[in-house]
């Protein structure tokens, strides 16, 4: 009689669990095809929706008309351009995001630390980018100074941060 019920218990189960992941499908399907959503980390922030393709895309234009045209071409082939930081000379790689997105570069060019840094407030991927870009070309130390130090394995994922501030 017990191992009746469990097993009508563990069959409800099954039959729950997967009605939940027929409606997460239909949810994450829904999502995709609207074309103005945004992110998971901005969809508690009042306001921040309404328009929000539209900052994206003035950003990037902003972002694109910054860029030397060896940065330009570089980002429209890989979705990152590289910088020289203005004190130590050293290479920064800046790819698409708003955080955990600056990689220092060793002497092969292949990223060594990340940094992570961005400005306050709730701004688009490519003005992020872009203050990134002009704080490591015009003040380096000030930059690395508020900015968090992480790891950065072999295969280009992130680890783990070094330090906090």
């Amino acid at each position: 009689m017990s191992r009746q019920l469990v097993r009508d218990a563990k069959e409800r189960f099954r039959l729950f669990l997967s009605e939940c992941g027929r409606r997460a499908r239909v949810l994450r399907d829904r999502l995709r095809r609207q074309p103005d959503r945004i992110g998971p980390s901005s969809r508690f922030v009042l306001g921040f929706r309404y328009g929000y393709g539209e900052r994206e895309a003035r950003g990037l234009k902003l972002l694109k008309q910054w860029l030397s045209p060896e940065q330009f071409a570089q980002y429209d082939a890989k979705s990152y351009f590289e910088v020289t930081g203005c004190h130590s000379g050293k290479r920064y790689r800046i790819s698409r995001g708003t955080s955990m997105n600056v990689h220092e570069l060793d002497g092969a060019g292949r990223p060594s630390v990340g940094w992570c840094f961005a400005p306050e407030g709730y701004l688009v991927a490519g003005d992020v980018m872009l203050v990134q870009k002009i704080a490591l070309e015009t003040d380096e130390r000030g930059a690395l100074a508020v900015a968090n130090k992480f790891f950065v394995s072999t295969t280009g994922r992130r680890i783990m941060p070094l330090q906090s501030r």
